[in-house]
């Protein structure tokens, strides 16, 4: 297998530690209900605190930019000023409201609506760290295991494996993710709402099961999401929430690492986008910037291969997840022997526990019955630096990245709130 060279991606040793999802105080699932509390939406609660800071706005752009975690804006700040700019603003106008909790090194919940990391105001993905799971949540303001989108990929009940992002109509999105999304909500209550992404996205299974409610307009370029952004929210003549999602960042640390030449190309290229839009912001709006999770690094010695090492293959019959979480089906009877078998072989490079286990330790919120099978007999949480690579089931293409997200460390979890008025 060829590995792109893995350049160093500038994490303090704190952001390998874990954080739990900060569900109900500080996390992505508390984002739209407090922007909907904001835009005057019966029933949303602002949860986050935003009115205070959003006070006279009534037109939103919330901009998802993806792979941007809030330990990687410091990384990206010598290439993204105006992105440095708004960091500190936020983290300032954080601390000097009291709405912050000091997240020391990253070890540290939320206990307060916002987290301060790396110097960045933030907030906490869900559990798992990842695009599908993260959008999800945001769209319809639920913990994971209520909206039922619970990693990259999940096995349906035939047997199959459904790739949350490579979906179409098959499973039905509005019975796979069953829950109303806030932007229907807010689309009820007489908000103008939005969604700008890729045109390729329209009507995909994620998109439905997300941002359902919103009117759907198409955007390939950072510079055609800017330009769509300000005019949406500029022909609003009333409330207005104007979702984007902008996809670069992730793409070039997957592919070629976390501060490598073209994560910061992608990085200028965020910049590039947010300096257009905060400078065009009409009265009476607002720009807020968050992320899905953010990246980390991983090094050839620290992938751990299914396809290499039987120990790891014994007793398991279908695996879905992804690198960093990883789920495992097994044989009836071999549960045991399939958990020891990985903790023998990973060590304290990852918590290995059993579907129940990972339900009551909370990280996916409460789990609804229906969704409870999508989590696999057995849950590989990897740590520090690790994965856990499943060739024979897996793409070839899977091994070969050189960053990856989706487990607990701070890294991954942790996320930024920005705000432009």
């Amino acid at each position: 297998m060829t590995l792109a060279a893995v350049p160093p991606d500038l994490l303090p040793a704190g952001a390998l530690q874990p954080v739990r999802p900060a569900y109900g105080v500080g996390s992505l699932a508390d984002l739209l209900p407090s922007v909907c509390a904001v835009l005057g939406v019966p029933g949303a609660v602002d949860v986050l605190g935003l009115g205070d800071r959003l006070a006279g706005v009534s037109r939103i752009g919330v901009l998802l930019v993806d792979g941007l975690g809030a330990h990687q804006v410091p990384v990206a700040a010598p290439y993204a000023p105006v992105l440095k700019d708004l960091a500190a603003a936020a983290a300032a106008a954080a601390v000097a409201s009291g709405a912050a909790a000091v997240a020391s090194g990253a070890a540290a919940v939320a206990s307060g609506a916002v987290a301060l990391t790396a110097g960045v105001a933030a907030l906490t993905a869900g559990f798992p760290s990842t695009t599908p799971v993260s959008l999800a949540t945001l769209g319809t303001g639920a913990r994971p295991g209520e909206h039922g989108i619970l990693g990259f990929t999940a096995r349906r009940p035939d047997g199959r494996i459904l790739n949350h992002v490579h979906w179409g109509d098959d499973p039905d999105p509005r019975a796979w993710q069953p829950l109303p999304t806030r932007f229907e909500a807010a689309a009820a209550a007489g908000v103008a709402v939005t969604a700008i992404t890729r045109p390729e996205f329209e009507s995909s299974g994620l998109t439905i099961a997300a941002n359902r409610g919103a009117a759907f307009v198409g955007a390939t370029t950072g510079d055609e999401l800017a330009e769509r952004l300000i005019a949406v929210l500029s022909a609003a003549t009333g409330p207005a929430l104007v979702y984007a999602y902008h996809p670069d960042l992730d793409k070039a640390g997957h592919e070629s690492g976390v501060d490598s030449a073209a994560w910061r190309v992608a990085a200028s290229g965020v910049d590039r986008l947010l300096d257009r839009v905060v400078h065009a912001l009409p009265p009476g709006s607002a720009l807020l910037v968050v992320a899905d999770h953010g990246q980390l690094n991983v090094p050839p010695g620290d992938r751990y291969d299914m396809a290499d090492i039987p120990a790891l293959r014994q007793g398991v019959t279908g695996v879905a997840g992804e690198p960093r979480v990883r789920y495992l089906y097994v044989a009836d009877g071999a549960l045991d022997d399939v958990v020891s078998a990985w903790r023998a072989v990973l060590g304290a490079s990852a918590w290995v526990l059993t579907r129940d286990e990972v339900i009551d330790g909370g990280w996916f919120g409460p789990v609804s019955p229906a969704h409870v099978d999508r989590i696999g007999d057995v849950a590989v949480i990897c740590l520090d630096r690790v994965i856990a690579l499943a060739g024979g089931w897996d793409p070839v293409a899977v091994g070969r990245l050189v960053a990856y997200h989706g487990s607990v460390t701070a890294a991954e979890m942790l996320v930024p709130l920005l705000i432009a008025r």
